[in-house]
């Protein structure tokens, strides 16, 4: 058994190494700029919700506020009369501060995952490939096999789903080589 401390620098230099692609894969390559879609009218839709000083949150329009109410005739016309929506609501400028803070967070915790299950199951001295392979896809599961529950449940564009486990394949990849690089011998 090897401890996650002793893990320390595959943790961390995965982190940062997938930080900057994905920083790379965001801003650069640009794929990701069309996964959102323009709303026609935009500004007055904006100009609506602003003046109902909607509170951050998400919402879904319609909706009902239980199981009984979703089978009233009422509310299936309101379905069938659409649209249906799901919306996130915050104001605020998009400084990516806060964010890219978070997500180099998450990038460690994924690496701990991956650490605390490949020590608990490798031993010093395993090959480059064990550990690719079983850091790569612990690290795969934390990128990406979560996502597609959006698209099955709130119906987010399956395209964008299958383009961010693409990226979450690149950043298991990079994670695996780390720590298949920087296993203890």
């Amino acid at each position: 058994m090897i401890s996650i401390s002793s893990l320390w620098l595959p943790i961390l230099l995965a982190a940062v190494t997938v930080f900057a692609v994905s920083s790379i894969m965001h801003t650069i390559l640009g794929y990701h700029w069309n996964d959102l879609r323009r709303l026609p009218q935009q500004d007055a839709l904006l100009d609506a919700v602003r003046g109902l000083n909607v509170p951050h949150g998400d919402y879904a329009l319609p909706k009902c506020d239980n199981m009984k109410d979703m089978r009233s005739p009422e509310f299936k016309q309101k379905m069938a009369r659409g649209p249906f929506m799901l919306l996130t609501v915050t104001s605020g400028d998009m400084a990516m501060g806060k964010s890219l803070l978070q997500w180099f967070v998450y990038l460690l915790a994924v690496g701990v995952c991956c650490a605390y299950i490949a020590g608990r199951e490798l031993h010093v001295g395993a090959t480059y490939l064990q550990v690719f392979r079983l850091t790569g896809f612990a690290a795969f599961m934390g990128y990406a096999m979560a996502l597609p529950q959006a698209s099955i449940w709130y119906r987010r564009n399956w395209r964008m789903t299958v383009v961010t486990m693409f990226d979450g394949l690149v950043f298991a990849l990079l994670t695996g080589g780390v720590f298949g690089w920087l296993w203890p011998r």
